[in-house]
């Protein structure tokens, strides 16, 4: 009898070692919590990761961040933060001002309407992930965070020495 994750990609093969499973169940699972996110976010016209930016911003305060300071604080990498900034700031979500003693560096910073959005979206995204985690318990979901985070920490080492 084969695994569910099997059946869900159809594939008739049995997976050649328990980690290659692991891994793509860790990855089809993660894209199905991003896309219910998707969803979750699409009518109040806002993405994931613009979000996620928003909400790194809210944590800098009023001094705001440089663009290679959100792009190293978001939690799935995107290429192209400035072209993000750059949409977040026409919704009127951001500000951007350059750094008077360097005009080459610019700082964003979360506007007041940006912060608004944010107390919108921060309970529809706190029930979100109440939901996609609703069958776990306390205790599981402490050994979940454990072993995700115990998974991700010799990766984050390579990352930074390769770096």
């Amino acid at each position: 009898m084969g695994s569910t994750l099997q059946a869900e990609i159809k594939q008739s093969r049995p997976f050649a070692s328990q980690e290659e499973e692991a891994v793509l169940n860790i990855l089809r699972t993660a894209d199905r919590i991003q896309y219910h996110l998707q969803q979750t976010l699409k009518p109040l016209g806002i993405t994931p990761t613009q979000y996620n930016v928003l909400r790194i911003l809210r944590g800098a305060g009023n001094g705001g961040l440089r663009c290679s300071d959100i792009g190293e604080r978001l939690i799935s990498s995107d290429p192209d933060i400035t072209r993000l900034l750059t949409r977040l700031q026409k919704m009127r979500l951001v500000r951007r001002k350059r750094d008077p003693k360097d005009r080459r560096v610019i700082y964003t910073r979360i506007s007041p309407r940006g912060m608004d959005l944010l107390e919108e979206l921060d309970p529809v995204v706190c029930n979100h992930a109440k939901e996609v985690l609703q069958g776990l318990n306390k205790e599981k979901l402490g050994e979940l965070i454990s072993m995700l985070e115990e998974i991700r920490a010799p990766l984050s080492a390579k990352d930074s020495v390769q770096a």
